[in-house]
């Protein structure tokens, strides 16, 4: 065991580092999973643990730390981005913007009320950055914060230019140099401290947030989520089966895809008896007097359809017996990614029709534009055979779905830390603004999602596999911040600025959410589920999403928390780089 100690403490092998990482994760998750009334730490246990252990001289070799940080955070954003990506664009068609200008007016407002208590304090840059993530729990931000303020001081110490520094380079003399404090690294680790110093309360304020807002306003979550799944089940399209038989006279001969009103309707026609056949009617497949028709979409659909073909017919083809059957298959090959329906072209090449396409619980027609997706279910009608041969080219194969492609994950991996090293020109910034290791990824993702597939490649991987990803990311990245600042934590909590970026953290914790719950509530009349999920999510905060999500059996949290997360997180890292590149160090 002493062995075991000695090599943590002294931190000068790569087994000594992955073994403290390890611990430290260990003893984090564990504490993060204790109980306090109905709040938990979470996996910013991590965090704390790390901090507890830096300060009893557990260490890890520098080069070991930063490896950790940085691919940790790589891992978790580009895993959330991948999640979030395609219901952050679907969104903006369901009313996200306003969501989203709102989640935009709590991040930055809380960005200018923590620059301006910073400098009325005079805390400096990194302990402003550091206050501002703490105080609202971002971690990506801290990141990117941390990124920005290390390039700096490396540029300082190289004897270089730094813009926004101070004005001894107006005089026309060389760079001066660099503090002791900036070649010690000391200064690079106010803002862990910062935020570590301001992350408890960031957790437990939104949360006070919350509740505040729910008896200020006197909200009932139980009686606002039941009438929210009223008006969703009144507007959300419900596929329905009818049974049609074809009375009118004008349509004896017509080919079905020449039915009036049928297309652009979302109504397929899935099956046609004429006497005792059955059979999966196709495009060109002629209409008589007396058919009847197995339509399937939505009520005020089928409804205008009846009134063009006859009249509703008693008789159900599903129960007229034949060889026609159904099937729901699972689309796992991933050629067919991309694609829709009636690009595929299964009626005709196979002799079925797909009436349903399932995803995420929710059932679309089959005539709609759905692009297809990894995972998706259709379900196709048809004779045996031709169903076959569709199952042959969909793959249908749930388990090969458990299958993770690595090489998209780091191709896409590539691509984000291509994206976040490009300097944008910011007016009013000295320096071209990045999204870094912790937006570029995340932004990165996001549009992949969205995509799909790009060639041969398929941007898909399986939740259980990007949970991993996400929780494994966010656990090293934690570990190695708070091993790297644990030498000065109690002291600046007990001594320093700790108390004094605990109280300004809590300011900006505080206001801006409450400001902005209340206008969203009072005035603009959204309801307090959502009210709850839109500060979860401006705060980028799971914990807090757990505590909206219990208050009453709604998924309406969680929808709001989706649709400004990504927003949210990339102006919180925009935010947290611009306090540092603007101050004085």
């Amino acid at each position: 065991m002493s062995g075991l100690w000695q090599s943590m403490t002294e931190g000068t092998t790569a087994a000594g580092g992955v073994l403290a990482l390890a611990v430290t994760i260990s003893l984090g998750l564990a504490l993060g999973s204790a109980r306090v009334r109905r709040l938990q730490l979470g996996v910013a246990g991590v965090l704390f643990a790390g901090l507890i252990l830096g300060h009893f001289g557990v260490k890890a070799s520098p080069p070991v730390l930063e490896f950790a940080r940085e691919f940790g955070l790589i891992l978790f954003v580009y895993a959330v981005g991948l999640t979030v990506g395609p219901g952050f664009f679907n969104s903006f068609k369901r009313g996200g913007a306003r969501l989203n200008a709102l989640a935009a007016a709590i991040v930055l407002s809380g960005g200018v009320l923590a620059v301006g208590l910073g400098a009325l304090a005079g805390l400096g840059g990194p302990a402003t950055a550091g206050m501002f993530c703490g105080s609202t729990t971002n971690t990506p931000a801290l990141a990117a914060a941390g990124q920005v303020l290390r390039e700096r001081l490396a540029a300082e110490q190289a004897g270089t230019a730094v813009p926004g520094a101070d004005a001894a380079g107006a005089h026309g003399e060389a760079a001066a140099t660099p503090p002791a404090e900036h070649a010690g690294g000391e200064v690079t680790k106010i803002p862990w401290l910062a935020y570590a110093v301001t992350y408890p309360f960031g957790v437990a304020g939104v949360l006070l947030t919350m509740v505040v807002l729910r008896r200020a306003f006197a909200c009932d979550p139980q009686a606002e989520a039941a009438r929210l799944r009223a008006e969703a089940e009144a507007t959300q399209p419900t596929l329905r089966r009818m049974s049609l038989r074809v009375t009118n006279p004008n349509l004896d001969g017509l080919g079905l895809s020449h039915l009036p009103g049928l297309r652009g309707s979302g109504v397929v026609v899935s099956r046609l008896v004429r006497g005792a056949d059955v059979s999966v009617p196709g495009a060109s497949t002629p209409l008589r007097l007396g058919d009847v028709l197995l339509a399937v979409g939505e009520p005020a659909a089928l409804e205008q359809l009846r009134v063009v073909v006859g009249e509703v017919s008693v008789e159900d083809p599903m129960e007229a017996g034949g060889d026609v059957l159904f099937r729901w298959l699972t689309i796992s090959r991933r050629h067919v990614v991309g694609r829709t329906v009636e690009q595929l072209g299964w009626g005709a090449r196979f002799g079925v029709r797909v009436t349903r396409v399932r995803r995420a619980g929710v059932e679309m027609s089959g005539a709609a534009p759905v692009t297809l997706g990894l995972g998706d279910q259709v379900l196709v009608v048809g004779t045996e055979s031709s169903i076959q041969q569709a199952v042959r080219e969909a793959g249908d194969s749930p388990r090969r779905l458990e299958h993770t492609e690595l090489a998209p994950i780091f191709i896409g991996i590539v691509l984000g830390v291509i994206v976040g090293s490009i300097p944008l020109a910011a007016p009013g910034l000295p320096a071209g603004l990045k999204l870094g290791l912790a937006g570029g990824p995340l932004l990165t993702a996001m549009v992949l999602s969205r995509l799909q597939r790009i060639g041969p490649l398929v941007w898909y991987v399986p939740r259980s596999a990007n949970l991993v990803l996400k929780d494994v990311g966010i656990v090293l990245f934690l570990a190695s911040v708070g091993l790297s600042s644990g030498d000065r934590f109690v002291q600046s909590l007990a001594q320093g600025d700790g108390p004094l970026w605990l109280l300004l953290g809590a300011v900006v914790t505080l206001l801006p959410p409450m400001v902005v719950g209340g206008i969203a509530i009072a005035v603009l009349r959204i309801p307090y589920l959502t009210v709850s999920g839109l500060l979860a999510g401006s705060m980028t905060d799971p914990p807090s999403l757990a505590f909206a999500t219990s208050q009453a059996d709604s998924d309406a949290p969680a929808v709001a928390y989706a649709t400004v997360y990504p927003l949210a997180m990339i102006l919180r890292v925009v935010c947290a780089q611009v306090m540092v590149m603007l101050a004085v160090l």
